[in-house]
């Protein structure tokens, strides 16, 4: 009997993977089906229904036909080299294995025909564990799918699982668009997720080669990535990311680190700012004390300013004056 269907994962793929792929059998009811096939094919000659069931079940020499899967041999089956996962957890893979080699592949893998070989459309995480167990053959069931379908499901699967590591998913959304010249709000809604979260996502793909990779290993974050994009040059990039990661700094701190990057001459004109106007209040104060009121230097650029004489009344304006005049004269 075929497996119930579940909720979609994704819009605008009628209904997503799940749809596509029913409930996990049991371990129990592959093998009843392994002790009843040989039971049935004993009997063949003692009934016509045993005789049509063998039938459905021989299209083809390496393929059988098991409740809407399909079983074939695993050296039938290839992997989409343009799938978006590139990085597969060996130690994950080698505890699937193990689980295969005692309860069998309880999910099928999603493929499409390509005549000579089956093409993993979703489960190639199963099928390289499969291959570590030793199994011979694994399920499968058979779709044909378009090119950017095949794309759109491999992507909400591994995105779904959280497969993928924010690079993997960042190219997948730009095979999207460069490919299937689909927008990002498109590729948004296809994936559940805001046009800000793509957007952000294809951004990381300007990041230098080796902070990209820092992000696959887990050294940064997507957050101390987006920090760091702010920095144009890559090499400069490279050694921010290598500070943040040596220092463990937090996406905070490293937001105010690229700041200083970004605006070094200001931090130095701070610096210098505090040693000039120590000497220009000492100035104004000289001046206060000759002329009597207060006075303030104001600076400008290339060593240029004003001096500004405040005065309060008509008298002390003209004792100013006067003052100036003396000077003059002397």
């Amino acid at each position: 009997m075929a497996g119930k269907k579940r909720g979609g994962l994704g819009r605008g793929l009628g209904g997503g993977v799940n749809t596509l792929i029913p409930p996990a059998k049991s371990a129990e009811s592959r093998q009843e089906y392994k002790m009843q096939k040989t039971s049935d094919e004993g009997n063949a000659e003692n009934s016509v229904a045993t005789e049509h069931r063998s039938t459905e079940l021989e299209e083809k020499p390496e393929e059988k036909k098991l409740s809407g899967e399909t079983i074939v041999k695993i050296t039938k089956v290839e992997p989409n080299r343009q799938q978006p996962r590139k990085n597969f957890n060996e130690d994950a893979l080698l505890e699937l294995a193990e689980s295969m080699k005692q309860y069998g592949v309880l999910q099928p893998l999603l493929v499409t025909d390509r005549k000579d070989y089956y093409e993993i459309i979703a489960g190639e995480r199963r099928w390289r564990a499969a291959k570590l167990a030793g199994l011979k053959e694994i399920p499968v069931i058979i779709k044909n799918y378009s090119e950017q379908e095949i794309v759109e499901i491999s992507l909400i699967e591994n995105i779904q699982r959280e497969d993928l590591n924010p690079i993997e998913e960042a190219w997948a959304y730009k095979r999207l668009m460069e490919e299937f010249h689909m927008k990002q709000d498109e590729i948004a809604e296809r994936v559940s997720k805001s046009r800000v979260t793509v957007t952000n996502s294809i951004r990381l793909l300007k990041l230098a080669d080796g902070v990209q990779q820092m992000l696959i290993d887990d050294m940064i974050t997507s957050g101390h990535a987006r920090a760091i994009l702010s920095i144009p040059d890559m090499e400069m990039q490279m050694s921010v990311a290598t500070k943040v990661f040596d220092e463990k700094l937090s996406v905070r701190e490293t937001e105010k680190l690229v700041k200083s990057v970004l605006e070094p001459s200001a931090a130095k004109k701070t610096e210098t700012n505090t040693a000039e106007d120590a000497i220009y209040q000492n100035l104004e104060e000289k001046m206060k004390s000759i002329i009597g009121t207060k006075v303030s230097i104001n600076r400008k650029k290339n060593n240029k300013g004003k001096i500004e004489i405040e005065y309060y009344s008509q008298e002390e304006l003209e004792r100013i004056i006067e003052l100036f005049e003396s000077m003059s004269i002397h």
